[in-house]
């Protein structure tokens, strides 16, 4: 994306609250009369992009919004650098095992899988969350073992996944296996033991994804019902 198509970039909810904020400060401080602040209030609950956004504060002393970066690219679940590459880091893993004895155990957030993970649940369970995780090679394993206990992996989309765990009374979750992961993505190889018990694999966005497609199809809805309007 060129720097010529960052005005064209879809304005946010807080964007347009921010400018508005500015407007309500410049109305107390006399910089706008009343009709000049509704006309613009106005203006910036309508605005759809940032280039329409940009001239609405433009001749006030606070910029009420400025449009982020140019990006190289866009995915569908974000990647901090714009390719899976970013996220296969090597090293050693910032965890390489979890117990969880009659208690649970959760890997989140921003962590480097290793190589080989393994974990352990007896009358317990737990939580492996890989949608923000980095990775210490381009194929990891996670290997659990669960006795009368349960766990729950999360990988993002465009991750491949394996199942080759075994289940006995039990079993392992075989539903996301065989779906092909994205170019350069990490393979996720689940191995492993259950016995009345299970082990759950689950693809997932993260909640900032999952937000940033609501307010896509929210402002979709409303320019497509705008469209239809002028078309009356």
């Amino acid at each position: 994306m060129t720097d010529d198509a960052v005005p064209d970039l879809r304005a946010s909810d807080a964007d347009r609250e921010r400018v508005a904020e500015v407007l309500r400060d410049a109305l107390a401080e006399g910089r706008l009369d009343m009709a000049e602040f509704e006309e613009r209030l106005e203006q910036t609950y309508g605005a759809r992009t940032y280039g329409e956004l940009a001239p609405i504060t433009r001749d006030l002393p606070v910029a009420g919004v400025t449009p982020p970066p140019p990006v190289v690219s866009l995915h569908k679940e974000p990647v901090r650098d714009g390719s899976w590459s970013g996220r296969i880091v090597g090293g050693e893993g910032s965890s390489t095992w979890a117990v969880a004895v009659m208690s649970g155990f959760q890997r989140r957030g921003r962590w480097t899988v290793p190589r080989r993970f393994t974990c352990f649940a007896f009358w317990g369970g737990g939580e492996i969350d890989l949608r923000e995780a980095d990775f210490a090679a381009g194929e990891v394993e996670i290997n659990c073992v669960a006795i009368m206990g349960g766990m729950q992996i999360v990988v993002p989309p465009g991750v491949e996944v394996v199942v080759r765990g075994i289940g006995i009374m039990g079993g392992f979750d075989q539903r996301e296996t065989g779906i092909p992961g994205d170019p350069g993505a990490p393979r996720v190889v689940v191995t492993g033991f259950a016995f009345w018990g299970g082990v759950g694999v689950e693809r997932k966005q993260t909640r900032a994804a999952r937000r940033q497609e609501k307010l896509e199809r929210r402002a979709a809805r409303e320019l497509g019902e705008g469209e239809r309007h002028r078309g009356h």
